[in-house]
C-alpha cells in the first residue's frame, strides 16, 4: 500500500523541522568562537578540542543510532536525540565556564545529535518509494545545510546584540520542542521493515554500498575542508579587507552554506530524473574544477567573489543527496538505518583529516595549492563513481 501523498509530505516537513533545530546546535559554538575563547581564556588547541568533542560524540554514536532506527521506531530515536542535543547545549549557555565543562557538554550534544540526522533519513526513506526518494532526501539533507548556515547568522546577530550566551541559548532551545512535534504529528510507516537484532556484516561485502561510502567520504573531504577554511580565505582577500567588516565574511560563509541546501535539493531532484551516478558525477566534476581554481580567485572584486562563493556552495552539495539515496537503494530495507550510519561514520571521519592537509599545504605554498588538496579529494570521488558504474555493469 502506497502512503497518501499528504501524509508523506507531513512526515518530510516534520523530519526536516527536527533536523533544522538540531543542526542549529551543531555550529552555534563555531559562530561565537572568538568570544568564547576570550571569556574562557582558551588556547587554540583547547578551542579546537571543544569543537572536536562534538564531532567525536557524533562519531561514537552514529552507528548505534542507525541500528536503533532499524530496530525500533525512528520517531522515538529522533525525539530522544533532539532533546539530548538541546539540553547540554543550553547548559553551555547557562553553566559553561571553561574548557572542561564546555568539552563535556559539547560531547554530549554531539552524542545525541547522531540520533536525529541518520534516523531522520531512515524515517523519510520508509515513507518515500525509490522513484521519488531522491527529491525527498534532497529536501531533508538540504535542511542540514540551511540550519548550518542560519546557525552562523542567528548566533552572530544575537551575540552582536547581547552576548554569546544568548546566541547559544536561542540556537539551542528549538531542539527541545522537537519531541512533541515528531511524536504528535507523525507515525511510523505501515510498510516499514524491522531488522534483526544483530549488525548485518553482509553490508561490508556489498560492492555498490562500499563504492557509495567511498564517494561520500571524498565528498566530505572536499566539503568540510572548504567550510573549515573558507572564512580565513575570504578575510585574507583584498576585497574583504577593503570593506573592513568583521561581520560580512561570516555572513557570506553562512549564505554559502545555505546555498548548499539548494544544491542538495537540486541534486536529489535531478537524480530522480537523470540517475544517481550521472548526477553524482556531474556534481563532483564541477566541484573539482571550482576547487582547483578557487585559491587563485582572491584578487577578484567583492561582488564577483561573493557570487562565485555562493555558486561554489551549490556545486559542493549537488552529489550529497543522490549518494545517500543510492545507499538506501542498494541495501535491504531493514538495514537502511545501519547502512546510512556506516556511510556517515566513514564520511565524517575524513573531515578530521582534510582541514589538516589543507593547513599543511597552506603553510608551505599558499591558498592556490591548499585548495588543490580539496580538488584532489573530489577527483577521487569521481574515480569512485567510475568504480560504482563498473560494479553495476
Amino acid at each position: 500500500m502506497i502512503a497518501p501523498a499528504k501524509e508523506r509530505t507531513r512526515v518530510l516537513i516534520v523530519a526536516a523541522i527536527a533536523l533544522f533545530f538540531s543542526v542549529l546546535v551543531w555550529f552555534n559554538y563555531s559562530a561565537v568562537l572568538p568570544l568564547v575563547v576570550e571569556e574562557w581564556g582558551l588556547s587554540g588547541t583547547q578551542a579546537g578540542i571543544v569543537f572536536g568533542a562534538f564531532q567525536a560524540g557524533y562519531l561514537v554514536a552514529i552507528v548505534p543510532a542507525g541500528w536503533l532506527a532499524d530496530r525500533y521506531s525512528p520517531r522515538w530515536v529522533i525525539a530522544i536525540g533532539a532533546t539530548g542535543t538541546g539540553l547540554p547545549s543550553l547548559g553551555v549557555a547557562v553553566i559553561g565556564d571553561g574548557f572542561l565543562i564546555g568539552t563535556v557538554l559539547r560531547f554530549l550534544s554531539g552524542l545525541f545529535v547522531a540520533g536525529v540526522y541518520v534516523p531522520g533519513m531512515r524515517f523519510v526513506s520508509d515513507w518515500y518509494p525509490e522513484a521519488v526518494r531522491g527529491r525527498a532526501l534532497g529536501l531533508y539533507i538540504g535542511t542540514y545545510e540551511l540550519g548550518s548556515g542560519l546557525s552562523f547568522v542567528f548566533a552572530t546577530v544575537a551575540a552582536e546584540a547581547v552576548n554569546w550566551q544568548l546566541a547559544i541559548g536561542v540556537t539551542s532551545i528549538g531542539a527541545l520542542f522537537v519531541a512533541p512535534v515528531v511524536l504528535g504529528l507523525t507515525r511510523d510507516s505501515p510498510e516499514r521493515t524491522i531488522s534483526s537484532a544483530t549488525f548485518d556484516l553482509s553490508l561490508l561485502k556489498n560492492a555498490e554500498f562500499l563504492s557509495a561510502i567511498s564517494i561520500y567520504s571524498w565528498h566530505n573531504w572536499e566539503l568540510f575542508g572548504v567550510r573549515n577554511w573558507l572564512l580565513a580565505f575570504l578575510v585574507s582577500t583584498p576585497a574583504f579587507a577593503a570593506v573592513d567588516s568583521t561581520v560580512l565574511p561570516g555572513l557570506v560563509v553562512g549564505a554559502m552554506i545555505i546555498m548548499s541546501g539548494a544544491g542538495n535539493t537540486a541534486g536529489g531532484w535531478l537524480s530522480d530524473r537523470l540517475g544517481r551516478p550521472q548526477t553524482i558525477a556531474t556534481g563532483l566534476g564541477l566541484s573539482t574544477l571550482l576547487s582547483a581554481v578557487f585559491g587563485l580567485l582572491g584578487g577578484l572584486p567583492l561582488m564577483i567573489l561573493v557570487t562565485l562563493t555562493l555558486i561554489y556552495g551549490v556545486v559542493l552539495a549537488l552529489d550529497s543527496a543522490p549518494t545517500s539515496t543510492l545507499v538506501t537503494e542498494v541495501v535491504p530495507d531493514e538495514h537502511i538505518g545501519t547502512a546510512l550510519s556506516v556511510q556517515s561514520l566513514a564520511g565524517f571521519s575524513t573531515t578530521v583529516v582534510s582541514p589538516i592537509v589543507f593547513g599543511i599545504a597552506l603553510d608551505q605554498s599558499g591558498y592556490s595549492v591548499a585548495f588543490l588538496t580539496l580538488a584532489a579529494g573530489a577527483f577521487l570521488g569521481l574515480l569512485s563513481v567510475g568504480a560504482l558504474v563498473r560494479v553495476r555493469q
